[in-house]
């Protein structure tokens, strides 16, 4: 026979404690003295009670769900990110919506209006769709990754020293032009950072540069296609030189070796590559990526962290919000592999 469910009036009955009690116990144990709680919890394991989380979510409105929105999965950096985010449930036993935004600012508001209808308890942006200022109207934990983010908490790279160690990589290997390939980075975005880090690094060094921020597209495909432009017109442009390429990210990075390969059968020595964030991708391309590692694993548990620590303090009986927001910034770490003769 199945074993009968465990209610808070049988636990009041086992422990002498009255059910009002017992509830505190479950919705805020920190009103309870710490030796009634060690009490109710060895009663809680010798009647075997298994917790009702439907439940509790309906008694507290607490659903100990997480949202995050990612802007797409096609670059490795959000899929590696999102993966270094969900592996943490077993340190925290948090759940995750995930939302891919890709539609534009009204869909992500209909997937946030989703997701506070599940009642989460905090929130992960890496998507730049909407303002910070709007995220931080939903009165709820929110921590924004790589992102503008003037009125929230935020977990973001050390852009500007990532993109200087690449540049310098590029000159110390005698590069006779430097090219950095990327979006049009608005100046507010923490990876704008690299651009400011990469020109301001040629300048110093009378490098001839350029700066290509052509990359567009939807889709990996239609990323491919871009970028199969881009490649032939700096490979037309500057034939017989020695190109140190520093590309935004490792997805691009691979795009632009898969076309070397393409045209050459291998990597002349007129080309030195470097990727940014050590996605998988950069490790397991057809040669290894020299790349600028973000470490995504610290990021992923600092934003946890972060994100934990103000949804334990929203569940106080006097919850004290933050004065203003944090920000944490990550140093990043010079990858050397073989596309640049490393």
């Amino acid at each position: 026979m199945a074993k009968k469910q465990v209610t808070f009036a049988d636990i009041a009955e086992y422990t002498g404690f009255s059910k009002t009690t017992i509830s505190r116990y479950f919705n805020h144990p920190d009103s309870l003295t710490l030796e009634n709680q060690e009490k109710i919890a060895k009663a809680l394991d010798e009647l075997g009670y298994r917790k009702n989380k439907l439940a509790r979510v309906l008694a507290n409105g607490k659903s100990e769900f997480v949202g995050i929105i990612v802007p797409n999965l096609y670059l490795h950096y959000y899929s590696e990110m999102l993966t270094q985010l969900l592996r943490s449930y077993s340190d925290y036993h948090y759940k995750f919506l995930v939302f891919v935004s890709d539609g534009g600012p009204e869909k992500e508001m209909q997937y946030l209006d989703e997701l506070m209808a599940y009642k989460i308890e905090g929130l992960i942006v890496l998507s730049h769709t909407l303002s910070s200022e709007k995220l931080a109207s939903y009165n709820i934990p929110v921590i924004a990754i790589e992102r503008e983010a003037e009125h929230i908490c935020s977990v973001t790279t050390d852009n500007y020293m990532g993109g200087m160690q690449a540049t310098s990589l590029l000159i110390r290997n005698q590069c006779d032009v430097l090219i950095h390939i990327n979006v049009h980075v608005p100046e507010n975005i923490p990876a704008y950072d690299r651009i400011r880090a990469f020109e301001e690094t040629c300048r110093e060094y009378h490098v001839p540069y350029e700066l290509n921020l052509n990359v567009s597209g939807d889709s990996y495909q239609e990323l491919f296609e871009q970028m199969r432009v881009i490649f032939q017109d700096i490979d037309s442009k500057y034939s017989g030189q020695k190109k140190g390429i520093f590309l935004s990210n490792d997805t691009y990075a691979n795009m632009f070796l898969n076309l070397i390969f393409q045209k050459y059968n291998c990597l002349p020595d007129e080309y030195q590559i470097i990727g940014f964030d050590d996605s998988p991708i950069a490790a397991e391309s057809i040669i290894p990526i020299t790349t600028v590692g973000q470490q995504i694993d610290v990021i992923a548990q600092t934003t946890m962290e972060l994100l934990v620590e103000q949804m334990n303090e929203m569940k106080k009986r006097k919850p004290a919000p933050l004065q203003k927001p944090i920000h944490k910034k990550i140093t990043p770490v010079l990858i050397r592999r073989q596309t640049t003769g490393d």
